[in-house]
């Protein structure tokens, strides 16, 4: 029995390893997003204008705006997941003051349904309800840690750091290259970022790297090839 009430621990722990393998997939892909956006700012402002001050600047202002929405979206977003999380805690916890018995066999019929024997699952129950019964429903019932409840001011803060760090790769390239590689270095640097986030994204997913690099670096392309010939078409159409 001490086995199996040590896997129910060890399911907790991978509960929380995968927690913080989906945070740092989120952090890869929010810094994607910024190195992809930002790049798409500064290259369509290249093709209208060759100005350094108006590429910085649209890139200050695309960072800004990007690690912002983010940073709301994200929040918004996390604070309903934990108003949901509070909520159905809350309905648990009354169901095992008002029919702890009920609750317990809701338990027992849980790791009897992972293939322990009658006995064994009762056994099981019983510990983890002494243990911490609400954890234990938590945990089997809800996918839920009640120790562990999502942070929206944390994932607010993560998502706009990332696409923060993204939205540098463009914007450093823009302001230390020289005026007449500015756009060759841009591009190759926003490539390299995106070859990386890509290999990191499929690594974390535990896919093959090599067609999510693809799939980044010709979205990255596209996007700034996309801009870049809407900036050209505007500085004709306007000048």
């Amino acid at each position: 029995m001490e086995e199996q009430v040590g896997a129910a621990g060890a399911g907790e722990s991978r509960a929380e390893l995968s927690a913080r393998l989906n945070w740092l997939r989120a952090a890869v892909l929010g810094a994607n997003d910024g190195v992809v956006s930002t790049a798409g700012i500064v290259t369509g402002v290249a093709g209208a204008s060759g100005s350094r001050t108006a590429l910085v600047a649209a890139g200050v202002a695309g960072l800004l705006a990007g690690a912002m929405s983010m940073a709301a979206g994200e929040y918004v977003s996390v604070s309903t997941q934990r108003d949901t999380e509070r909520a159905a805690l809350a309905k648990e916890r009354r169901e095992l003051a008002e029919d702890p018995e009920g609750e317990l066999d809701e338990l027992t019929d849980f790791f009897r349904g992972s293939g322990l024997d009658d006995g064994l699952a009762r056994q099981v129950a019983v510990a983890l309800t002494e243990r911490d019964a609400l954890t234990a429903h938590a945990h089997t019932e809800l996918g839920i840690d009640p120790k562990a409840l999502t942070n929206p001011w944390q994932a607010a803060l993560a998502s706009a750091a990332a696409f923060t760090l993204g939205a540098l790769v463009p914007l450093l390239a823009v302001l230390l290259a020289p005026q007449d590689r500015r756009l060759a270095v841009t591009v190759a640097a926003v490539l390299v970022a995106l070859t990386v986030s890509g290999w990191t994204s499929a690594r974390l997913g535990g896919a093959g790297p090599a067609r999510a690099v693809l799939r980044n670096v010709v979205g990255g392309a596209l996007a700034m090839v996309v801009t870049y010939s809407g900036g050209v078409l505007l500085d004709h159409v306007t000048g």
